[in-house]
């Protein structure tokens, strides 16, 4: 009976608008990384340089906000940790890493 049904050829499979689908398969995976790093790695790289900045230019007097919460002025620090001054008694310790923010000056008081 296969002699009355003409034998059909299969023609060579493309993607999406006439791409090889390698070439489509490599297309995909370049926009998946342009997007995991527009969206992902550049903003975090963004704000660990911001913070080793904020943490370099922390001096003696600076009113900080550490990532606890607790707002303080700096007593004393070196290159891991900083004293911080929470009120005329109490001085805690912490490391530099876990100041979150500088505070402008008279933020303290004002609170």
């Amino acid at each position: 009976m296969s002699f009355l049904i003409a034998t059909a050829e299969a023609a060579e499979a493309t993607g999406p608008g006439g791409l090889d689908p390698s070439m489509f398969n490599l297309i995909f995976l370049v926009g998946f990384g342009v997007i995991f790093y527009m969206f992902m790695w550049r903003p975090q790289a963004k704000r660990a340089k911001d913070h080793k900045a904020l943490l370099g230019g922390l001096a003696k007097g600076d009113e900080v906000i550490t990532a606890g919460g607790l707002i303080g002025k700096v007593v004393r620090l070196n290159d891991d940790y900083i004293v911080l001054s929470v009120n005329d008694t109490t001085e805690l310790t912490f490391q530099k890493g876990h100041v979150s923010a500088a505070l402008p000056k008279g933020t303290i008081k004002e609170i």
